[in-house]
């Protein structure tokens, strides 16, 4: 009897299953660095950047705090230039990445206004290609939208600098747009929401044109564009090493078209253990708070902690989401900026009390997590934890959580993409050794 197409295809997976699972042994029989780590977690070295780098700590000094890289800038520095002057500083930080140089007032001043200028999209495109194909996922409908655009562009495949340069800022501009227009075509066609659709506005701020183009008002607060632009700034480059950025050289070391680059970079951070968890850590709280009767209670905050951890709670991942990050131990310096300035929205925002809980399980988890398990490094709060409270603050939909993520990253992996193109480098090709044991071909008449 001839299977039906589910159980066919249930064979065939596990068919494929059984042939492609390697022996764990094997992994340091042969010294390989799965992952392109070692054993002690720290990463193997594929490449040399200017753009940006990680460090866990100091060096000499192993239990000092993480830095965050930008251009050789340290990050702390670079918000402590623009925060205290209540200015945004995505498109400065922009700047910074694309030219390696801080731009002076009227530089930047001019790269805003060309960014404002850059913000549109072709005729019809929105209609055509965002509400006519819209997704119920947001990245897969920007990375359409991404590959879209490739047909719009006369130059597509010019790798030359500049003309990567200008299609590298005028992803930048949109980005925004594709993620907000994204958002409205999914509540239109899956929610049943009213299609509410703003177009941008030059003069805006990269964060203030997402609140603008995302609430149906327009409305929004300072603090609150304040606060967004800063979670840009936080985002917007990690080292060449990280999933969606190593991509991106990747991809481009083919030679491929930008489009091309940047809609696999895409793909990339889409995934779960890249750019989906801070929505991770949304649910999880919002879990935590069902559970646990006093917010206050260290005892009873810990036993839940302690469930996850046994997979006894939540997604049984055995995960306490936004705690822990492959390259910081002792603090993730992203978490430390914007953990300060959530707590004036959230008081703003009458909020304090959870707050006081988020603060409570970033002091506790790392401990329980040490008790419960061997680990060779220290943890502490990833960016992560922080960010989609933030987000959920500014009643900014879960949709939307990993877009904005791509809304900022966009500039680190343009960055990367110029530097791959610059340095005129071979094609990445890492090697993969087989240890599939040799077969003879079998005539079809003599198969079972």
């Amino acid at each position: 009897m001839k299977k039906s197409e589910s159980e066919w295809i249930d064979q065939l997976s596990a068919m494929a299953t059984a042939s492609s699972q390697v022996d764990s042994s094997l992994y340091a029989k042969y010294d390989v660095k799965r992952g392109l780590r070692d054993i002690n977690g720290k990463g193997v070295l594929a490449g040399l950047t200017q753009i940006g780098d990680v460090q866990a700590h100091p060096e000499g000094d192993a239990t000092g705090p993480g830095h965050l890289i930008y251009r050789g800038m340290d990050i702390e520095d670079l918000v402590a230039g623009f925060l205290p002057e209540g200015r945004p500083g995505f498109e400065e930080t922009c700047s910074l990445l694309l030219s390696g140089e801080l731009p002076n007032r009227a530089e930047l001043a001019d790269f805003r206004e060309r960014l404002g200028a850059y913000r549109l999209l072709p005729d019809d495109f929105v209609h055509d290609s965002l509400l006519k194909l819209s997704s119920r996922d947001m990245m897969n409908a920007m990375a359409q939208s991404i590959l879209a655009l490739y047909v719009f562009d006369a130059r597509a495949d010019d790798t030359s600098l500049p003309n990567v340069m200008r299609q590298c800022l005028r992803l930048i501009a949109t980005f925004p747009l594709l993620a907000v227009y994204s958002f409205h075509a999914y509540s239109y066609r899956y929610a049943g929401k009213s299609l509410v659709i703003h177009g941008p506005k030059p003069e805006l701020s990269t964060a203030e044109n997402f609140l603008h183009m995302l609430r149906h008002d327009s409305r929004y607060t300072p603090l609150e564009a304040q606060l967004l632009d800063l979670a840009l700034v936080l985002h917007a480059e990690h080292g060449g090493g990280n999933n969606s950025s190593f991509t991106t050289h990747v991809v481009t070391s083919s030679l491929t078209d930008t489009y091309s680059a940047i809609a696999a970079a895409m793909g990339s951070l889409k995934g779960p253990r890249h750019g989906g968890a801070n929505a991770k850590v949304v649910a999880m709280f919002e879990e935590l708070k069902r559970e646990v009767k006093d917010w206050g209670n260290d005892r009873q905050v810990e036993d839940y902690l302690a469930r996850l951890l046994k997979k006894e709670a939540f997604d049984r991942a055995g995960l306490i989401y936004g705690i822990g990050h492959a390259v910081y131990s002792t603090s993730d310096p992203r978490t430390i900026i914007l953990r300060e300035q959530i707590e004036k929205l959230a008081a703003e925002k009458g909020v304090a009390e959870e707050m006081d809980l988020y603060r409570r399980v970033e002091r506790l988890a790392p401990e329980l997590i040490g008790h419960e398990r061997k680990m060779y490094k220290g943890v502490s709060a990833n960016v992560d934890f922080y960010s989609g409270f933030l987000y959920r603050l500014l009643d900014i939909p879960a949709e939307l959580f990993t877009p904005i993520f791509a809304m900022a990253r966009i500039a680190g992996w343009s960055a990367h993409r110029l530097e791959e193109l610059a340095n005129g480098g071979k094609i990445i090709r890492p090697a993969y050794k087989s240890v599939a044991p040799r077969r003879v071909y079998v005539p079809l008449a003599a198969r079972a």
